[in-house]
């Protein structure tokens, strides 16, 4: 479905729990929620009119260049203090509200992906880009488009009440969150959200809390999903060298074999989960989804080459796997006399919602949502709003976007070149932003 093992680290298809909706509990500011519903309400034509604006014109990784000006001229235009070339074309704004207060940052996500959107929508993209030098379509297949749309109106909507806000608000608008375009991840450079962290995006002032979504094709429009703890999984690539002795098929034991040693290596890997993992303790998983090697029929090749991907959701869990790896694929190669050379990529960490966080703004998200709001499952796709997470306790949501006459299950998933957003969702994700963010800022802290 996607083009590089690493693409698959946005979110794709969450299934859905035993739907449960969060105790209501009385809202720390509710003339600032409904003032935000109004507010939200007034702009959601140009709220939209911005989503169609990045939609048609998408931009890859570290590329958005356009979309950042569009967004960085928006939030000058609110008289906000904003920041350029962040992560190379990372926005950061900052609100300062009219009295004290603590600090809570929103992201939003701007890029899009090397797929070709089919005709259809008055507003569908027709750009092309450079993706790892490759001459490539682009589209907004993972909605990041409608997180930049709702995160430039949750902007305008804070603004407009910042007399009355008690705290800061930071505004991260961040390229790259599906990964570099312009060259590999392999090269050892960050990128994201990483790299916003290390170019000091949440700095000057620190955030106390962060809070970020992320739409999805797996909940009907306007409805919201939420999960305490562990919620996404973490990605690492993952890279198998195995080398053995070149030599003529009709003599294989004037050669080692590297095929036979890969094929036993791969199925050694399936015991790392079902043997090594304590699977009470996180769920976890280990996929080979490359193998190449050889070059004629009568020929044991030299090498061969596998890769694949590492999903867990826990950090202590996650070192366990890497270094069963290693010791499964090295010792099947160097029992076959072969080599196994074993390289494992961190790309994202585990996506770990804080608990109390996540209890304190259910009820919220529910009031954003119109009750509309409740408890999903884990997902094995990743996101690098985990490194934010890792700095400031949070929450990240999804909101739902397919039209309700139709059944979730059968909608095109995140990343398909038929992902279809319900821009009626879009408000709900606007109000869903600012009310945790003023319900933070009237409140601080977890106790």
């Amino acid at each position: 479905m996607l083009r590089r093992p690493w693409l698959m680290l946005s979110l794709a298809i969450l299934a859905v729990s035993p739907w449960t909706t969060p105790v209501h509990a009385q809202a720390a500011a509710p003339d600032l929620e409904q003032e935000i519903r109004q507010r939200a309400a007034a702009i959601e034509s140009k709220l939209i009119a911005w989503r169609h604006d990045i939609h048609e014109n998408p931009e890859l990784g570290e590329q958005e260049n356009r979309t950042s000006a569009l967004v960085a001229d928006h939030l000058k235009k609110l008289g906000l203090e904003v920041r350029t070339n962040v992560a190379r074309t990372g926005v950061v704004a900052v609100l300062r509200g009219g009295k004290p207060g603590p600090v809570v940052a929103l992201r939003a996500d701007m890029d899009a992906l090397p797929v070709k959107e089919p005709d259809g929508l008055p507003f569908a993209s027709k750009a092309k880009g450079k993706y790892l030098g490759r001459d490539v379509d682009v589209m907004h297949a993972c909605g990041h488009d409608a997180h930049t749309a709702i995160l430039m109106a949750t902007a305008e909507v804070l603004t407009g009440m910042k007399d009355k806000l008690p705290g800061t608000v930071k505004f991260l608008f961040q390229p790259a969150e599906e990964g570099p375009s312009l060259y590999p991840a392999l090269t050892g450079k960050s990128w994201g959200a990483k790299q916003m962290i290390k170019e000091g995006a949440f700095q000057d002032p620190k955030p106390d809390a962060v809070f970020g979504l992320h739409v999805t094709s797996a909940l009907p429009s306007g409805r919201i999903g939420y999960r305490a703890g562990a919620a996404m999984a973490s990605a690492d690539e993952l890279r198998i060298k195995v080398t053995g002795r070149q030599g003529h098929a009709g003599y294989p034991w004037r050669t080692v074999d590297p095929v036979t040693t890969s094929a036993q290596i791969v199925l050694g890997l399936q015991t790392v989960v079902s043997r090594r993992t304590d699977l009470m303790k996180a769920p976890t998983v280990v996929s080979i989804t490359t193998i190449n090697g050889g070059s004629r029929f009568n020929i044991v090749p030299d090498t061969v080459e596998m890769t694949g991907t590492i999903r867990t959701y826990d950090a202590e869990v996650r070192r366990g796997v890497h270094r069963d790896i290693h010791q499964v694929a090295e010792n099947i190669a160097a029992s076959a006399d072969a080599k196994a050379d074993v390289e494992i990529i961190e790309l994202y960490d585990p996506l770990v919602n804080n608990d109390r966080m996540t209890a304190r703004m259910a009820p919220v998200l529910a009031r954003a949502a119109d009750n509309d709001a409740g408890v999903v499952t884990p997902t094995g796709a990743a996101e690098d709003f985990s490194f934010f997470l890792n700095e400031a306790p949070g929450l990240f949501f999804v909101l739902g976007v397919v039209p309700r006459d139709q059944d979730p299950a059968k909608a095109a998933p995140n990343h398909s070149p038929n992902f279809y957003v319900d821009e009626k969702a879009l408000v709900t994700g606007v109000r869903a932003m600012a009310m945790v963010t003023v319900n933070y800022l009237t409140a601080p802290g977890l106790d």
